[in-house]
């Protein structure tokens, strides 16, 4: 990792401190829609925040690793509900190796640190001094005591843990180390004058310039690498680290540790003294209100409206767009003095009679946009349905209206950062006279609405025009009264008593389509809303130079509380001169669209319903059912022992005398061969009737399945390997270990997590850990394509996670309430646990055996 400049950790703080804390919304709007700015301006100082909070996400001290932790433990209260005293007690050693693996790395690099400091101080008195004395005291200041300290600490807890017994004792070991905590209060204070010194001599000084960017840290015990070079700059951060380090380490052996332990009112002490150690050196960091100008209003028709994302200077900005009759207005909500009244600032308008659409070479001239990265947006949904379980226990309970705002407050943060960061869908505008703007949409669906509508008002006879000022005050000002969508489209702006929507697998059947007016190359795509905007989940195939398709295809869409189904019917076009450049596909034209609401009272029936949709002329017909997620986590044993769907995995590789069952093999292989460049492998659904053939030849073992699999539609090869591992009798990581799974993917502590995770791999019978290992290097040669196939690793995780690491059905009735529940509590916390392993290092099967002691990492 490439040391961070002075300024750059001043602005990686304030990235921290959002991504951690969302103490502000990432645009102009704050949790209540109302301006702000976003943290100091580029290039200005701050000093670190250090995260005081155990429940957020440990985002300094993972800093160095990888992927980052963001899983965030929920509050001690005892041992964890659920877990019993002796799993509480393996998973508090787990954590204090992995604590202990960690502390060695800190004192190495603090020895590091200390070793340039005596010959330094030696050249201080000589007449060739390489820094004075007062500039290495500044440098090193505390550094010193810091290290003695934790030296002490580490040789106290080393033996407790590799004498391990279930009553060990170490409380007293934190409660020291937290009450010397003012050592480090020292230290921070002088940090920035640390820096900004060692920078100065740096410059200064060609011999202190060479020390300070190449100092040697050792390795810890049994590590391959015996030294690795660190920057002075960037262990000066460690103990800036270390310090959030503690606290996480408490709050995960608290949750572990049985409340009668004699080391729990220690541990809750010195948890105690951490945190208030931390509030005391925080700073508030307010964010500062942006003065506009106060727009007032007038009365215009309005046709449509929306919020929709911009970007604008390279930034996305979530703005309320207005089309009127014969104008399209773009604004953004805005805080009047009195903090009441909400009014509208105009950022652009531009009248219809100048408003135009971009070719596609046009398109190819603009600026691209970069998407936003996979992982933030599936830890904005972990932290989301954290939120939603945490608001539904503070309900349950009674609990004070108080929390219960604070917890919706910061939920709603979590949910406009996921609308404002998740659409990629690009829809760009030009004014003939001047300007281009581009919007992002999450679906094609809305891009044909707003292009269709404003189509629609330019066939009348527009003219062009230019407002006054005052007129643009009157028509903004309009807007406030005259919005159809009132509030930003996110779960914690509706009321308590309306749907969650639906969680579980909604099985649709397209069957056919009339009222083309001529033949030409038709398909549909199948999109339902998830977090507040819409996805695309299954396409079916090219029905050739027909006016009457008739597809019969069967699509398995998995819901995410989603309350609305779209079917779009496209006409295929072949001319490869049509690509769009903004996502380099051909564009395709809707020929037409439709929209049903999932009622639940209809869709939640065994039977199949049988509907049709009519759009622009045509009608659509498409059956479908519902399948909960509770029922859907319903393994049935397979009555064909001869067969391999829902067969003992260890059974079907002992038959086969294999390492890895043949229908993975083979899947793999195939999807590997002609399938890993497929947009959308693994995510788009394969047809239903194609995957139960598939399914069959497999179960009869019949000479033909290299045949059938080479002339087979990938996307049913892809979901014939889903449906295997979902019918398997018990999960492929197993009943047995899904709860410490649970419990490991919690962990703040990296190194706790990683000790935690290996022990767990290992833990698993031979066949599923080979099995195991095998499709987690496939999924990520799967995602070396991204680029191409747009799957990556997270993406890959939300498919598979689910599949492969499931509560027992005992478990889920013993914990779990309502589907939605199942969701909330599970189902994130399950993609964590595969995309924890598909972000890690290649994992050997024979290295894994073979090392049961703890796996340590720079953290």
């Amino acid at each position: 990792m490439e040391p961070l400049s002075h300024r750059g950790l001043a602005r990686l703080s304030w990235i921290d401190t959002l991504y951690s804390n969302f103490s502000y919304a990432a645009d102009d709007y704050d949790a209540e829609g109302h301006e702000e700015q976003k943290g100091p301006p580029e290039g200005s100082e701050a000093m670190p925040y250090i995260d005081e909070s155990p429940t957020m996400s440990p985002q300094l001290s993972a800093r160095s690793q990888a992927g980052g932790d963001r899983v965030s433990p929920t509050p001690p209260e005892g041992l964890a509900p659920g877990v019993e005293a002796g799993k509480g007690l393996e998973m508090r050693k787990l954590v204090l190796s992995g604590f202990l693996a960690s502390e060695e790395i800190y004192i190495n690099q603090l020895e590091a640190l200390l070793l340039p400091m005596k010959p330094l101080k030696a050249t201080a008195t000589t007449s060739q001094p390489v820094l004075t004395i007062q500039q290495i005291e500044t440098i090193f200041y505390k550094i010193q005591d810091i290290y003695e300290i934790h030296k002490e600490f580490y040789d106290s807890l080393c033996p407790k843990v590799q004498q391990w017994d279930s009553q060990v004792t170490m409380g007293h070991l934190f409660q020291k180390l937290a009450s010397q905590l003012g050592v480090y209060k020292a230290f921070v204070d002088n940090y920035k004058v640390a820096l900004e010194t060692a920078e100065k001599c740096s410059q200064s000084n060609n011999q202190f310039q060479k020390i300070s960017e190449e100092l040697k840290v050792k390795g810890p015990k049994d590590s391959k690498d015996s030294h690795t070079s660190v920057t002075m700059e960037a262990l000066l951060y460690k103990p800036i680290d270390r310090v959030t380090r503690s606290t996480l380490v408490l709050h995960d052996l608290l949750k572990h540790t049985p409340v009668d332990h004699p080391d729990y009112p220690l541990l809750q002490d010195a948890l105690r003294i951490s945190q208030n150690f931390l509030s005391s050196i925080n700073e508030d960091i307010d964010p500062r209100r942006t003065a506009v100008t106060t727009p007032k209003g007038e009365t215009r028709q309005l046709v449509k409206d929306g919020f929709l994302v911009e970007v604008s200077e390279s930034s996305r900005k979530l703005r309320h767009v207005f089309l009127f009759t014969d104008v399209l207005l773009c604004a953004k909500l805005k805080k009047t003095s009195a903090g009441k009244h909400q009014q509208y600032d105009c950022k652009w308008y531009i009248p219809l009679a100048d408003l135009v659409f971009p070719s596609p070479e046009e398109s190819e001239a603009s600026p691209q946009v970069q998407p936003f990265p996979d992982h933030e947006l599936e830890d904005m949904k972990m932290k989301i349905s954290t939120l939603k379980s945490e608001i539904q226990k503070e309900k349950a309970n009674k609990g004070q209206s108080r929390a219960i705002e604070r917890l919706k407050k910061k939920m709603f943060e979590n949910e406009f950062l996921l609308l404002l960061n998740s659409p990629t869908i690009p829809f760009r505008i030009h004014n003939r006279n001047g300007k281009s703007y581009l919007f992002l949409l999450s679906s094609d669906y809305e891009r044909s609405e707003w292009r269709e509508a404003i189509q629609k008002l330019q066939k009348k006879d527009l003219q062009a025009f230019v407002l006054s000022s005052v007129e643009l005050q009157v028509l903004t000002g309009s807007c406030f009264k005259l919005r159809t969508v009132h509030n930003i489209p996110v779960t914690s702006n509706k009321d308590d008593d309306e749907s969650p929507g639906l969680y579980g697998f909604l099985h649709v059947i397209v069957h056919s389509a009339k009222g083309f007016k001529q033949s030409a190359n038709l398909y549909c795509t199948l999109e339902v809303d998830s977090f507040g905007y819409f996805v695309s989940k299954a396409k079916t195939r090219v029905f050739r130079d027909t006016a009457e398709p008739k597809w019969d295809e069967e699509f398995e869409i998995e819901l995410e509380g989603s309350q609305s189904l779209r079917i779009l019917c496209y006409e295929k076009c072949y001319d490869k001169s049509k690509v769009n450049k903004d996502n380099n596909e051909i564009v395709d034209k809707i020929m037409g669209k439709g929209q049903i609401q999932l009622d639940p009272q209809t869709v939640e029936t065994k039977n199949w319903h049988t509907d049709v949709i009519e759009m622009n002329g045509i009608k659509v017909e498409f059956s479908m059912k519902f399948t909960s997620r509770d029922m859907s986590l319903k393994r049935t044993p397979s009555k064909k022992q001869t067969g391999v769907f829902g067969v003992k995995i260890s059974v079907v590789t002992k038959r086969e005398r294999s390492k890895v069952p043949y229908i993975v093999r083979q899947c793999v292989e195939e999807v590997e061969k002609r399938g890993i460049e497929e947009v959308g492998i693994y995510r788009i659904s394969g047809v239903a009737t194609d995957i139960q053939a598939l399914k069959a030849v497999f179960d009869a073992n019949n000479k033909d399945i290299l045949l059938m699999l080479s002339d087979m539609d990938i996307n049913a090869i892809a979901g014939t390997l889903k449906l295997y591992f979902r019918e398997l009798p018990e999960p492929l990581l197993t009943d047995r270990l899904y709860p410490a799974f649970m419990e490991g993917i919690a962990l703040s502590d990296p190194a706790a997590k990683e000790n935690c995770m290996m022990h767990l791999l290992r833990s698993l019978p031979d066949p599923n850990l080979i099995t195991f290992l095998f499709l987690l290097e496939h999924l990520k040669r799967v995602a070396d394509k991204e680029p191409v196939n747009k799957m990556s690793l997270h993406n890959l995780a939300t498919v598979f996670g689910p599949t492969l690491l499931r509560p027992s059905e005992v478990e889920s009735k013993a914990h779990l309430t309502s589907a939605a529940d199942i969701w909330s509590h599970d189902v994130m916390a399950q993609v964590q646990v595969l995309l924890y392993y598909l972000q890690h290092p290649p994992i050997s099967f024979a290295e894994l055996k073979r090392n049961t002691l703890y796996f340590s990492t720079d953290v």
